[in-house]
């Protein structure tokens, strides 16, 4: 997902996507991830040359990527999607500043209880084996930039330091995620939910594990027939209910809670066994995926009453 702030800084992106062919051309990559530029020529019956002043277009303004294809004789250039969502802001939106922003590692989880398939690892290597539910103790879980299980939970203690007599008016949190299949499946949906302080705020259901190209910032070691990437995922809870990329998933509001300077906040990332959707759940870090982040968090707060 990406967030266009203004009118203004999507410019390009709108220039991009006014031309009938480069829409042509994101369908055919979505639809044919191996497809070549040759092959976009003739099933768009334009030349070589100006199929790659298009791809130059789209490629610029971070709609497509180029991925190295190894696969056959020698090395081919191909190209993949990168954005699943766009957000545009029509009207400019003013920053709160009473915003305390922070993020927390992947590994920095405080309890859990996962299920295989499941695995740890840092962005050089794993944690122990896969499978084995005990490294999710192992003091190398610290360093974790990626994580995976079939079920199960895991919990996070978001970091609260805003300002004293303060209370909390919203809370965003940010994460890339994906399911989690045997292998990989870019059809695997299942239910991720989420919960803060032990109440549920709501379910996203993620369609797939994906692994049909790699993660822009997924090392070079990992494996290509595991989890590659996720989608970005943004979940808002404020006075009028709880959000995943601006639609309400549910009328739990940020309210119902009384969060101030004191409140320890508790964020569970689970995939519960009741669900109709059971295919896990991978969460990326800062060197995995196709975001540099971690799992982002913002808390927006103002004077007690």
């Amino acid at each position: 997902m990406q967030q266009i702030k203004t009118l203004e800084e999507g410019l390009d992106i709108f220039k991009a996507l006014s031309s009938e062919v480069r829409i042509q051309i994101i369908k055919l990559l979505i639809e044919n991830p191996t497809i070549n530029l040759n092959e976009l020529a003739t099933r768009l019956n334009i030349t070589n040359g100006a199929i790659t002043n298009h791809i130059k277009k789209l490629e610029s303004c971070g709609i497509i990527t180029a991925v190295t294809d190894t696969s056959g004789h020698g090395n081919q250039k191909r190209y993949a999607v990168t954005l699943d969502k766009l957000v545009v802001d029509i009207a400019e939106i003013k920053i709160p500043e009473n915003v305390y922003n922070t993020s927390v590692k992947v590994g920095h989880f405080i309890n859990y209880e996962v299920y295989p398939t499941c695995g740890i690892a840092t962005s050089k290597a794993l944690i122990g084996e896969v499978d084995d539910p005990r490294y999710f103790s192992h003091t190398d879980r610290y360093n974790a930039e990626i994580l995976w299980f079939t079920k199960g939970f895991v919990e996070y203690e978001l970091p609260n330091f805003i300002p004293t007599n303060q209370k909390i008016t919203q809370l965003l949190i940010s994460a890339e995620l994906s399911s989690e299949a045997p292998g990989i499946n870019n059809v695997w949906p299942s239910d991720i939910n989420f919960y803060l302080n032990d109440v549920f705020l709501g379910s996203w259901t993620s369609p797939g594990d994906f692994g049909d190209v790699p993660g822009i910032f997924t090392p070079d070691w990992w494996y290509p027939n595991w989890n590659q990437y996720g989608l970005l995922k943004m979940i808002v809870i404020n006075e009028q209910g709880t959000h995943i990329d601006g639609l309400k998933i549910s009328d739990v509001s940020i309210k119902d809670f009384s969060l101030d300077y004191k409140s320890k906040l508790r964020l569970r990332i689970a995939v519960d066994e009741r669900s109709k959707n059971v295919g896990g759940v991978t969460i990326f870090g800062s060197s995995f995926g196709n975001y540099s982040q971690d799992i982002n968090v913002s808390i927006q707060y103002s004077p007690m009453d």
